[in-house]
Protein backbone atom coordinates (compact mmCIF):
# COMPACT_ATOMS: atom_id res chain seq x y z
CA UNK A 1 0.00 0.00 0.00
CA UNK A 2 1.76 3.91 -0.65
CA UNK A 3 2.07 6.13 1.64
CA UNK A 4 0.40 8.30 0.60
CA UNK A 5 -2.40 6.94 0.50
CA UNK A 6 -5.81 9.02 2.07
CA UNK A 7 -8.47 6.55 0.97
CA UNK A 8 -10.15 4.24 2.40
CA UNK A 9 -7.92 1.45 1.83
CA UNK A 10 -5.59 2.97 3.86
CA UNK A 11 -7.64 0.89 6.54
CA UNK A 12 -5.68 -2.37 7.22
CA UNK A 13 -7.76 -5.02 5.40
CA UNK A 14 -10.12 -3.23 2.92
CA UNK A 15 -9.55 -3.56 -0.76
CA UNK A 16 -12.01 -1.13 -3.48
CA UNK A 17 -12.71 -2.47 -6.92
CA UNK A 18 -14.78 -0.86 -9.89
CA UNK A 19 -16.33 -1.78 -12.94
CA UNK A 20 -18.33 0.36 -15.11
CA UNK A 21 -19.44 0.72 -18.37
CA UNK A 22 -18.60 3.80 -20.08
CA UNK A 23 -20.85 4.34 -22.69
CA UNK A 24 -24.43 3.52 -20.86
CA UNK A 25 -22.44 5.65 -17.79
CA UNK A 26 -23.36 3.04 -14.70
CA UNK A 27 -21.59 0.90 -12.74
CA UNK A 28 -20.54 -0.63 -9.39
CA UNK A 29 -18.48 -0.35 -6.95
CA UNK A 30 -17.14 -3.57 -4.37
CA UNK A 31 -15.87 -3.06 -0.75
CA UNK A 32 -14.02 -6.49 0.55
CA UNK A 33 -13.43 -6.10 4.36
CA UNK A 34 -10.97 -8.91 4.57
CA UNK A 35 -11.63 -12.18 6.71
CA UNK A 36 -14.42 -10.12 7.73
CA UNK A 37 -16.12 -7.14 9.45
CA UNK A 38 -18.14 -5.97 12.27
CA UNK A 39 -20.69 -4.06 10.28
CA UNK A 40 -23.62 -1.87 10.84
CA UNK A 41 -25.81 0.61 8.91
CA UNK A 42 -28.69 3.27 9.37
CA UNK A 43 -30.58 4.46 6.42
CA UNK A 44 -32.06 8.44 6.44
CA UNK A 45 -33.22 8.85 3.15
CA UNK A 46 -37.07 8.57 2.30
CA UNK A 47 -36.64 6.31 -0.75
CA UNK A 48 -34.10 3.96 -0.11
CA UNK A 49 -33.17 0.98 -2.06
CA UNK A 50 -31.01 -1.61 -0.12
CA UNK A 51 -29.73 -5.29 -0.15
CA UNK A 52 -28.66 -6.81 3.78
CA UNK A 53 -29.26 -4.07 5.51
CA UNK A 54 -32.35 -5.79 7.62
CA UNK A 55 -29.66 -8.59 8.88
CA UNK A 56 -27.24 -5.86 10.24
CA UNK A 57 -29.61 -4.28 12.46
CA UNK A 58 -29.82 -3.65 16.03
CA UNK A 59 -31.04 -6.80 17.35
CA UNK A 60 -29.03 -9.11 14.90
CA UNK A 61 -27.08 -11.73 15.46
CA UNK A 62 -24.98 -12.67 12.78
CA UNK A 63 -23.28 -9.04 12.25
CA UNK A 64 -20.03 -9.76 10.53
CA UNK A 65 -19.95 -8.70 6.75
CA UNK A 66 -17.40 -9.59 4.17
CA UNK A 67 -18.35 -7.32 1.37
CA UNK A 68 -20.13 -4.19 0.95
CA UNK A 69 -21.09 -2.63 -2.51
CA UNK A 70 -22.57 0.51 -3.97
CA UNK A 71 -23.93 0.25 -7.42
CA UNK A 72 -25.72 1.74 -9.99
CA UNK A 73 -29.21 1.13 -11.91
CA UNK A 74 -31.29 1.35 -9.17
CA UNK A 75 -32.97 -1.53 -7.84
CA UNK A 76 -32.05 -3.55 -10.74
CA UNK A 77 -28.45 -2.96 -9.42
CA UNK A 78 -28.80 -5.06 -6.77
CA UNK A 79 -28.34 -7.92 -8.93
CA UNK A 80 -24.27 -7.27 -8.34
CA UNK A 81 -24.70 -9.05 -5.28
CA UNK A 82 -24.93 -12.27 -7.09
CA UNK A 83 -21.52 -11.73 -8.58
CA UNK A 84 -19.59 -10.76 -5.54
CA UNK A 85 -21.57 -13.85 -3.55
CA UNK A 86 -19.91 -16.11 -6.26
CA UNK A 87 -16.55 -14.29 -5.91
CA UNK A 88 -16.46 -14.92 -2.42
CA UNK A 89 -17.62 -18.63 -2.34
CA UNK A 90 -15.17 -19.39 -4.54
CA UNK A 91 -12.35 -18.66 -1.92
CA UNK A 92 -14.14 -20.04 0.75
CA UNK A 93 -15.25 -16.40 2.27
CA UNK A 94 -17.95 -16.47 4.22
CA UNK A 95 -20.48 -17.65 6.92
CA UNK A 96 -19.55 -21.67 7.41
CA UNK A 97 -22.64 -23.52 7.50
CA UNK A 98 -23.35 -27.49 8.04
CA UNK A 99 -24.08 -27.51 4.04
CA UNK A 100 -20.94 -24.99 3.06
CA UNK A 101 -19.98 -21.31 2.50
CA UNK A 102 -22.64 -18.33 2.22
CA UNK A 103 -20.76 -14.99 2.13
CA UNK A 104 -22.55 -12.08 3.93
CA UNK A 105 -22.75 -9.36 1.66
CA UNK A 106 -24.91 -6.01 2.33
CA UNK A 107 -25.01 -2.62 0.05
CA UNK A 108 -26.95 0.11 -1.62
CA UNK A 109 -27.79 1.45 -5.03
CA UNK A 110 -28.34 4.61 -6.62
CA UNK A 111 -30.63 5.70 -9.24
CA UNK A 112 -28.12 7.04 -12.69
CA UNK A 113 -31.07 5.97 -15.21
CA UNK A 114 -31.54 8.95 -16.32
CA UNK A 115 -27.99 9.26 -18.02
CA UNK A 116 -26.85 7.57 -20.37
CA UNK A 117 -28.67 4.32 -21.17
CA UNK A 118 -31.48 2.78 -18.88
CA UNK A 119 -31.48 -0.43 -20.55
CA UNK A 120 -28.47 -1.05 -19.51
CA UNK A 121 -27.72 -2.11 -15.71
CA UNK A 122 -24.97 -3.43 -13.17
CA UNK A 123 -25.49 -7.19 -12.94
CA UNK A 124 -23.78 -10.19 -11.45
CA UNK A 125 -21.01 -10.30 -13.86
CA UNK A 126 -20.31 -6.31 -13.06
CA UNK A 127 -20.26 -6.92 -9.51
CA UNK A 128 -17.30 -10.11 -10.38
CA UNK A 129 -15.29 -8.17 -12.50
CA UNK A 130 -15.34 -5.22 -9.54
CA UNK A 131 -14.40 -8.12 -6.85
CA UNK A 132 -11.49 -9.23 -8.97
CA UNK A 133 -10.67 -5.79 -9.41
CA UNK A 134 -10.12 -5.24 -5.32
CA UNK A 135 -6.79 -3.86 -4.70
CA UNK A 136 -5.41 -1.76 -1.91
CA UNK A 137 -4.11 0.63 -3.46
CA UNK A 138 -5.29 4.48 -3.21
CA UNK A 139 -9.14 4.59 -4.45
CA UNK A 140 -9.70 5.61 -7.94
CA UNK A 141 -12.28 8.50 -7.53
CA UNK A 142 -14.65 10.67 -9.70
CA UNK A 143 -17.19 8.86 -12.42
CA UNK A 144 -15.91 5.63 -11.89
CA UNK A 145 -17.90 2.63 -10.24
CA UNK A 146 -20.77 3.46 -8.71
CA UNK A 147 -19.86 7.06 -9.62
CA UNK A 148 -19.72 6.36 -12.92
CA UNK A 149 -23.49 7.78 -13.80
CA UNK A 150 -23.94 9.66 -10.58
CA UNK A 151 -25.46 13.34 -10.87
CA UNK A 152 -26.04 16.41 -8.02
CA UNK A 153 -27.61 19.16 -7.71
CA UNK A 154 -31.81 18.12 -9.15
CA UNK A 155 -33.34 20.97 -7.16
CA UNK A 156 -34.15 22.76 -10.53
CA UNK A 157 -35.01 19.42 -12.22
CA UNK A 158 -31.64 17.10 -14.12
CA UNK A 159 -30.98 19.97 -17.08
CA UNK A 160 -29.67 21.78 -14.66
CA UNK A 161 -27.73 18.98 -12.47
CA UNK A 162 -23.84 18.88 -12.29
CA UNK A 163 -21.87 15.80 -12.81
CA UNK A 164 -21.56 13.71 -9.40
CA UNK A 165 -19.22 10.61 -8.80
CA UNK A 166 -17.57 8.57 -6.02
CA UNK A 167 -15.18 10.16 -3.56
CA UNK A 168 -12.79 8.60 -0.89
CA UNK A 169 -10.97 10.09 2.28
CA UNK A 170 -9.05 8.27 4.88
CA UNK A 171 -6.72 9.22 8.28
CA UNK A 172 -3.99 7.46 10.18
CA UNK A 173 -2.99 8.24 13.83
CA UNK A 174 -0.01 7.97 15.67
CA UNK A 175 -1.60 4.66 17.53
CA UNK A 176 -2.28 2.90 14.48
CA UNK A 177 -5.80 4.26 13.92
CA UNK A 178 -6.88 4.31 10.52
CA UNK A 179 -10.90 5.83 9.80
CA UNK A 180 -11.71 5.96 6.33
CA UNK A 181 -14.95 6.17 4.30
CA UNK A 182 -16.18 5.50 0.48
CA UNK A 183 -19.16 7.22 -0.62
CA UNK A 184 -21.06 7.76 -3.94
CA UNK A 185 -22.70 10.77 -4.44
CA UNK A 186 -26.16 11.59 -6.22
CA UNK A 187 -27.89 13.85 -4.67
CA UNK A 188 -30.70 16.20 -4.73
CA UNK A 189 -29.10 18.44 -2.78
CA UNK A 190 -26.25 20.88 -3.51
CA UNK A 191 -22.60 20.49 -2.52
CA UNK A 192 -21.15 22.70 -0.32
CA UNK A 193 -17.39 23.15 1.12
CA UNK A 194 -17.88 24.92 4.58
CA UNK A 195 -14.18 25.70 4.67
CA UNK A 196 -14.55 27.98 1.68
CA UNK A 197 -18.10 28.95 2.61
CA UNK A 198 -19.23 28.20 -0.71
CA UNK A 199 -21.35 25.64 -2.82
CA UNK A 200 -18.76 24.10 -5.76
CA UNK A 201 -21.62 21.85 -7.49
CA UNK A 202 -25.26 21.87 -7.76
CA UNK A 203 -28.17 23.40 -9.60
CA UNK A 204 -27.16 25.56 -12.16
CA UNK A 205 -28.22 28.91 -12.81
CA UNK A 206 -29.55 29.47 -16.49
CA UNK A 207 -26.45 31.81 -17.14
CA UNK A 208 -24.34 29.63 -15.80
CA UNK A 209 -22.91 31.83 -13.21
CA UNK A 210 -23.54 29.72 -9.50
CA UNK A 211 -26.03 27.82 -8.46
CA UNK A 212 -29.63 27.68 -7.47
CA UNK A 213 -30.24 27.22 -3.48
CA UNK A 214 -33.14 25.56 -2.06
CA UNK A 215 -33.63 28.88 -0.21
CA UNK A 216 -33.85 30.73 -3.62
CA UNK A 217 -36.63 28.80 -4.08
CA UNK A 218 -38.72 29.65 -1.11
CA UNK A 219 -41.16 31.90 -1.69
CA UNK A 220 -42.56 29.54 -5.04
CA UNK A 221 -42.23 26.66 -2.57
CA UNK A 222 -44.05 28.01 0.46
CA UNK A 223 -47.15 29.10 -1.72
CA UNK A 224 -49.22 26.40 -2.50
CA UNK A 225 -51.27 28.13 -4.85
CA UNK A 226 -48.16 28.84 -7.52
CA UNK A 227 -46.90 26.10 -9.48
CA UNK A 228 -42.86 24.86 -9.02
CA UNK A 229 -41.05 27.89 -10.92
CA UNK A 230 -38.95 25.32 -12.92
CA UNK A 231 -38.89 21.45 -13.89
CA UNK A 232 -39.47 19.56 -10.37
CA UNK A 233 -36.59 17.32 -9.46
CA UNK A 234 -35.71 13.72 -10.18
CA UNK A 235 -39.04 11.26 -8.91
CA UNK A 236 -39.28 9.49 -6.17
CA UNK A 237 -35.90 7.12 -5.62
CA UNK A 238 -34.19 9.06 -8.03
CA UNK A 239 -31.78 10.92 -5.42
CA UNK A 240 -29.20 9.06 -3.25
CA UNK A 241 -25.88 9.37 -1.19
CA UNK A 242 -24.84 5.77 0.23
CA UNK A 243 -21.44 5.67 1.39
CA UNK A 244 -19.28 3.45 4.18
CA UNK A 245 -17.28 4.41 6.54
CA UNK A 246 -14.37 1.82 7.79
CA UNK A 247 -11.96 1.28 10.77
CA UNK A 248 -9.35 -1.16 12.11
CA UNK A 249 -10.92 0.03 15.87
CA UNK A 250 -12.36 -2.74 17.97
CA UNK A 251 -16.30 -2.00 18.10
CA UNK A 252 -19.44 -3.49 18.74
CA UNK A 253 -22.00 -4.12 16.75
CA UNK A 254 -24.46 -1.62 18.35
CA UNK A 255 -21.29 1.11 18.29
CA UNK A 256 -20.56 0.34 14.70
CA UNK A 257 -24.63 0.93 14.43
CA UNK A 258 -23.66 4.57 15.81
CA UNK A 259 -20.64 5.34 13.87
CA UNK A 260 -23.14 5.04 10.61
CA UNK A 261 -25.79 7.42 12.77
CA UNK A 262 -22.57 9.55 13.50
CA UNK A 263 -21.27 9.33 9.80
CA UNK A 264 -24.78 11.12 8.21
CA UNK A 265 -23.46 14.42 9.97
CA UNK A 266 -21.46 14.34 7.02
CA UNK A 267 -23.69 14.43 4.94
CA UNK A 268 -25.28 16.92 6.47
CA UNK A 269 -22.23 19.01 6.03
CA UNK A 270 -21.46 18.85 2.86
CA UNK A 271 -24.99 18.00 0.74
CA UNK A 272 -27.89 20.71 1.18
CA UNK A 273 -30.84 20.14 1.02
CA UNK A 274 -30.31 15.87 2.66
CA UNK A 275 -32.07 13.11 3.58
CA UNK A 276 -35.48 14.24 1.89
CA UNK A 277 -38.23 11.77 1.10
CA UNK A 278 -37.28 11.16 -2.69
CA UNK A 279 -33.02 10.43 -1.26
CA UNK A 280 -31.83 7.39 -0.35
CA UNK A 281 -29.63 8.54 1.61
CA UNK A 282 -27.40 5.22 3.39
CA UNK A 283 -24.30 5.23 5.58
CA UNK A 284 -22.64 1.70 6.24
CA UNK A 285 -19.81 1.04 9.13
CA UNK A 286 -17.37 -1.80 9.63
CA UNK A 287 -14.63 -2.02 12.25
CA UNK A 288 -12.48 -4.71 11.43
CA UNK A 289 -10.87 -5.22 15.85
CA UNK A 290 -8.14 -4.40 16.07
CA UNK A 291 -7.02 -0.95 17.68
CA UNK A 292 -8.88 0.13 21.11
CA UNK A 293 -10.88 2.96 20.92
CA UNK A 294 -13.23 5.44 21.90
CA UNK A 295 -16.45 4.82 19.33
CA UNK A 296 -17.53 8.30 19.94
CA UNK A 297 -14.25 9.50 19.11
CA UNK A 298 -14.21 7.21 15.83
CA UNK A 299 -17.88 8.43 14.66
CA UNK A 300 -16.36 11.96 14.81
CA UNK A 301 -13.36 11.28 12.54
CA UNK A 302 -15.50 9.04 10.40
CA UNK A 303 -18.14 11.95 9.64
CA UNK A 304 -15.16 14.63 8.64
CA UNK A 305 -13.98 11.65 6.14
CA UNK A 306 -17.27 11.70 4.61
CA UNK A 307 -17.89 15.07 4.16
CA UNK A 308 -14.16 15.15 2.64
CA UNK A 309 -15.05 12.14 0.59
CA UNK A 310 -17.96 13.72 -0.76
CA UNK A 311 -16.27 16.78 -1.44
CA UNK A 312 -13.88 14.93 -3.44
CA UNK A 313 -16.26 13.00 -5.16
CA UNK A 314 -17.48 16.12 -7.09
CA UNK A 315 -14.04 17.47 -7.78
CA UNK A 316 -12.70 14.50 -9.27
CA UNK A 317 -15.50 13.93 -11.56
CA UNK A 318 -15.18 14.54 -15.33
CA UNK A 319 -18.12 15.62 -17.41
CA UNK A 320 -20.49 13.10 -19.14
CA UNK A 321 -23.69 12.59 -20.05
CA UNK A 322 -24.23 16.22 -21.04
CA UNK A 323 -23.57 17.25 -17.59
CA UNK A 324 -20.18 19.11 -16.55
CA UNK A 325 -18.10 17.95 -14.34
CA UNK A 326 -15.71 19.96 -11.71
CA UNK A 327 -12.79 18.09 -12.79
CA UNK A 328 -12.35 19.64 -16.40
CA UNK A 329 -12.38 23.01 -14.96
CA UNK A 330 -10.24 22.13 -11.95
CA UNK A 331 -7.92 19.86 -13.24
Amino acid sequence: MEADNDTITLVPGITVGHAQDETALTGCTVILLGDGAVTGVDVRGGMPATFGTTSIGPTRTNERRNAVFFSGGSTFGLDVARGIMRYLEERGIGWPTSHGIVPAVCGAILYDLGIGRNDVRPDAEMGLRACRAARELPVEEGAVGAGTGATVGKLRGMARATKGGLGSSAVRFPNGLAVGAIVAVNSIGNIFDWETGTTIAGARRDDGQGFVELEDLLPELLDPVRPFPTPPPQGPGGNTTIGLVATNAALSHKETIKIAEMGHDGLARAIRPVHMSADGDTIFAAATGEIPARHDVVGHVAAEMLRRAILRAVRKARSAGGFPGLADTTG
